[in-house]
């Protein structure tokens, strides 16, 4: 523990954050790629190089490339990336791409792919808009009132398909090149001039097809498209206006960071398409480094500016759990200015205006320059300030925290539970409307039980704090979400990281803050439930295909962050005692290297069901405060008379 301090401690960054790898998807940096090129603008160099060698680095043995770094291959990837590595300068000669291309024309090429790689393929002039669903601007106009205007769409959604309808409306695309020529005749199994683009519209191969398009999204894309060849140009025009004013909102802030690197990219050219080289392209190229991130195996593009905030929230409460508070005060106090600096001091502009929530108080999963808070972030964040208080390292006054705590209440839907950035503002029926073909849960922004837990831990820990404060009905209904959504197996599901291990950590531990005991049947439940799936070793091991088949999918070997929310879940449940718990301590202390660390495995985090993404920080954070619960049990039972064995994690050495 000791060592893993010493980790954690180390490799704080100077502003007191933890941050570090949130890549793992693949299709970042080929969108990347192809909107620097339509601006007519490449990588450097350096970054050229780096971008290739992480391509090449992540090439499946069958020629292509997955969805995430860990994936079977997918058109859509494996598609976009072939371009990619054209455009940054790879010859069509090339091995890898020779490989990739004996992959995907036998799948029809570009028209197999994804939606979402037609629509970038069609900006660079390499697939035709007539093979595209009609994505028209003009649904902004429609009344808000509507179930399926576009601002009842979870917030990333609808901020990528904002742009996506603004450059579908204008027909946006590259200007013409030799290079873009030869590439419409390597793409395809046939000739350009010969592809019926009617009949691509609908077109998917079985790998790119995890939501298949059901009867009511094919007669909405049949409307569409009727629509399309008879729409008026003046409401045409009114809608490419409203869309621009939005684009200008979510860039202005999230001063030009955006909610995530696809809608930056797209708004980007959005404004190339207006003004090239205006202040607004400018700006967007200012921040575009936000998102790069370099490896050991080249640059790849992250899934988001950056995790700190998120992290840092989970550093300060294992370093707190790990009872080395005084050895540790100059990291917390660091990190507690890094809090306080985070916290989203005001509204957006015009918040009505652009369909945002409002944002005082809240906390972003990155930076408070991105300007989206979120609810969990919120929860974590203002449980790590809690902690701190006590120790005088809190630096966020009582107002932002009952701000904070404002913002936590106002987020709680109807059923009780947490969504992410705002309450759910769609049915849930729209998600048969999704067009994505790749990812799952991308319309609705529903509750979710890490959420939920985050927010009801943070609640009850504000009411410990402030026994007065009014926040016992929030907690009640918040568990009773929780209680719902317990499987009957005794796992709750996760959707932001892997999988089973992970949601029942925080089915756990939100029922535990909301006052359930050790003897509650559905901690019972859960407990029985991970004994189930503990390996002989004493580890648990996950993979990001149990997300995607919505089972327990077992890894190869252990995995310490699987491990460490396993054991982390059995404490709370009043488990420390148990063998479970003892050998699963026991197989992270064994696993820890020399220096402190332990090794790199699979990835940890998942969203949308289907894309694993990398959370460099969790092997840092995860097993010290397994480790450090297991050990604060352990002298507890001592002290009440109890027995630890030898060689028990509550035993030095």
């Amino acid at each position: 523990m000791r060592q893993a301090r010493d980790v954690l401690a180390r490799t704080q960054e100077a502003d007191g954050s933890w941050t570090g790898d949130y890549s793992g998807p693949l299709f970042l940096a080929p969108v990347y790629v192809a909107g620097l090129y339509v601006m007519g603008r490449s990588p450097d160099a350096r970054l050229r190089d780096g971008l290739v060698a992480s391509m090449r680095a992540h090439q499946n043995a069958d020629g292509g490339w997955g969805l995430d770094v860990e994936s079977p291959s997918l058109v859509f990837t494996t598609v976009l990336t072939y371009v990619a590595q054209r455009l940054l300068g790879v010859g069509a000669d090339d091995p890898g791409l020779l490989r990739a291309r004996a992959w995907f024309l036998p799948r029809g090429g570009p028209l197999g792919s994804a939606s979402w790689g037609k629509f970038v393929l069609a900006l660079l002039g390499l697939y035709d808009y007539a093979g595209l669903a009609p994505v028209p601007p003009e649904l902004w106009l429609l009344p808000r009132a509507m179930p399926f205007h576009p601002s009842r769409l979870w917030c990333h959604c609808r901020m990528v398909y904002l742009p996506m309808g603004w450059l579908y409306g204008r027909r946006a695309r590259a200007r013409e090149t030799p290079l873009l020529a030869e590439l419409r005749r390597e793409l395809y199994p046939q000739p350009y001039a010969d592809v019926d683009w009617k009949a691509a519209r609908g077109r998917v191969a079985g790998t790119d097809a995890y939501t298949p398009h059901g009867l009511l999204l094919r007669a909405v894309h049949r409307v569409l498209g009727l629509y399309e060849r008879f729409h008026s140009k003046r409401l045409r025009a009114r809608a490419l206006e409203e869309a621009l004013a939005l684009i200008r909102g979510e860039d202005e802030a999230t001063h030009f960071v955006c909610i995530g690197p696809i809608n930056k990219v797209f708004n980007m050219v959005v404004w190339h398409v207006l003004r090239p080289d205006g202040p607004e392209v400018r700006a967007h190229l200012e921040r575009l480094p936000d998102y790069l991130q370099p490896t050991g195996e080249g640059i790849t593009f992250n899934g988001y500016n950056s995790s700190q905030l998120w992290d840092t929230a989970f550093a300060v409460q294992a370093l707190v759990a790990s009872g080395a508070t005084a050895g540790a005060r100059d990291t917390l106090e660091r990190a507690g200015r890094f809090l306080e600096a985070q916290q989203v001091l005001e509204d957006s502009p015009d918040a009505a205006r652009h369909h945002r929530h409002p944002s005082r108080g809240g906390w972003p999963f990155s930076t408070r320059a991105h300007g989206w808070p979120i609810s969990d972030c919120t929860a974590e964040a203002l449980k790590a300030c809690l902690l701190l208080e006590p120790l005088g390292l809190n630096r966020v006054p009582r107002e932002r925290l009952e701000q904070a705590v404002a913002f936590i209440l106002s987020l709680q839907n109807r059923d009780g539970g947490w969504a992410t950035y705002e309450r759910q503002r769609g049915p849930r029926w729209l998600e048969r409307l999704n067009p994505s073909d790749v990812f799952a849960g991308i319309m609705v922004d529903p509750s979710y039980v890490e959420c939920t837990s985050a927010c009801v831990q943070a609640l009850a820990a504000w009411r410990k704090a402030h026994p007065q404060a009014p926040v016992d009905r929030a907690i009640a209904r918040g568990a009773d979400f929780l209680r719902r959504q317990q499987r009957p197996d005794g796992s709750w599901e996760g959707a932001w990281g892997v999988c089973f291990s992970y949601g029942t950590w925080f089915g756990v531990t939100g029922l535990v803050a909301a006052g359930a005991k050790a003897s509650d049947p559905a901690l019972r439940r859960a407990v029985a439930f991970l004994e189930a799936h503990q390996r002989e070793d004493g580890a648990w091991s996950e993979t990001v295909q149990g997300c995607r088949e919505r089972r327990w999918v077992e890894g190869r070997t252990g995995h310490a962050v699987t491990t460490s929310w396993a054991v982390l879940s059995l404490v709370t449940a009043g488990g420390a005692d148990s063998d479970a718990a003892r050998r699963g301590a026991a197989w992270l202390r064994a696993r820890q290297g020399p220096r402190g660390q332990w090794p790199q495995e699979p990835l940890a985090g998942v969203f949308n069901r289907t894309c694993a993404i990398h959370y460099d920080a969790y092997l840092r954070i995860f097993p010290l405060w397994a480790l450090s619960l297991m050990e604060a049990a352990g002298d507890g039972l001592t002290a009440r008379g109890g027995s630890a064995s030898p060689g028990s994690p509550s035993c030095p050495g």
